[in-house]
């Protein structure tokens, strides 16, 4: 039973792991960030990290003991890798999702309660949120301010979307295989069906999702040649948009209806602020590109896919069907310890619980094909 000294160390040691985590990991997305402005937004959290890192090395020493030397964990060295190969978009989602795990973290430990930690850890998580949800492009050090909590103000997941197609592929095929594989068909009959099932499932995710982002590049284009058509027929009402949408923002009166006037003097930055304040698009983007979506898909999905037809190359009958299974189960288990990237959980939990599911939809298939094949059979 542990002491309540031990409880108390034990306690100090994890959030010194998660600073030391955050520090790093912010330190890297800055290193990696081509944009000035978004590099300093990075530095400036990581260097917050580091002063809460410091506070509960000096907990330490009042508890009379030393700091634990810890390094980063293998998670934050994993986003850390990704964002130097990929760029600092693919892990801001991960970043966002752990930062809001973490948000109430200090709320109730005593030794923060004097302090502005709580409050900087949940204004650093609507910050994280802010950038992983997309609006990256006109950051700077006022609004930071507001979101980190000094002035007393108060998502990119494009690495969640590609573990998930990867998933998606995988499961999806391995459960296909082994339904095939219960009805007992032949080793060229399942190489083909896995083949098969890989190209018809890569070419509909990667159309759902030209389609999706198409669909919503159109209807963002629809509504930005609407704002336009009202900003030139009435423009008297489209100036007293802005007037409200920056009293929202806490502005007064004269302040609001003098930034109104000024951006109203001309029509494309008037354009370009209203469709950013009011419609909430980003004119520069509008979702990206379809293609790009698509292409991404295709290969995310083929990826995951490919993992139960492998064995298919190599072997044959059993122990084809039996590879099969085991590398199936390997990639499920990759995926699940991927998937702690952005829920924090523990690697062998989340790893072994997608291991579970995938096992169990593989052996509803194969049970499922083994009684059609009987029945075809009899």
């Amino acid at each position: 039973m542990p002491t309540d000294r031990q409880a108390h160390l034990e306690r100090y040691r994890r959030n010194l792991q998660g600073e030391i985590d955050s520090a790093a990991l912010y330190r890297a997305l800055a290193e990696c960030e081509s944009r000035p402005e978004l590099a300093e937004l990075y530095r400036r959290l990581a260097a917050i990290e580091e002063r809460h890192a410091e506070f509960w090395r000096a907990q330490f020493r009042q508890a009379g003991t030393g700091a634990p030397e810890l390094r980063p964990s293998w998670r934050t060295r994993l986003l850390i890798r990704i964002a130097r190969l990929l760029g600092p978009d693919w892990v801001v989602g991960a970043a966002a999702s752990l930062e809001q795990i973490d948000r109430c973290q200090y709320d109730d430990q005593p030794e923060t309660c004097d302090t502005g930690m709580p409050g900087q850890e949940r204004s650093h998580a609507r910050l994280l949120a802010e950038l992983a949800g997309g609006r990256r492009n006109a950051w700077n050090g006022h609004q930071f301010a507001s979101l980190e909590g000094r002035h007393r103000a108060g998502g990119g997941n494009a690495l969640r979307a590609a573990v998930l197609g990867a998933n998606d592929g995988l499961i999806s095929n391995f459960s296909l295989v082994m339904g095939v594989a219960g009805a007992a068909f032949s080793a060229d009959a399942l190489l083909l069906t896995g083949l098969a099932g890989l190209l018809a499932g890569a070419c509909s995710m990667a159309l759902g999702e030209w389609l999706s982002v198409q669909n919503a590049r159109e209807l963002y284009q629809q509504q930005i040649a609407t704002e336009r058509d009202e900003l030139e027929m009435v423009p008297d009402e489209e100036a007293e948009e802005l007037v409200l949408i920056y009293r929202a923002k806490g502005l007064d009166e004269p302040r609001a209806r003098a930034m109104a006037r000024d951006i109203m003097a001309d029509k494309d930055h008037a354009l370009d602020t209203l469709v950013r304040e009011e419609l909430g698009i980003d004119p520069d983007d509008l979702g990206g590109s379809a293609w790009l979506a698509a292409v991404t898909s295709f290969v995310v999905f083929s990826l995951g896919a490919l993992l139960p037809v492998l064995p298919f190359l190599l072997l044959d009958g059993q122990a084809a069907v039996l590879a099969c299974a085991l590398f199936s189960a390997g990639g499920l288990f990759l995926i699940g310890a991927l998937v702690t990237l952005f829920t924090g959980r523990g690697l062998l939990y989340s790893g072994l619980r997608q291991v579970a599911f995938g096992l169990g939809a593989a052996a509803i298939t194969y049970g499922l094909g083994l009684w059609l094949g009987g029945a075809a059979a009899g």
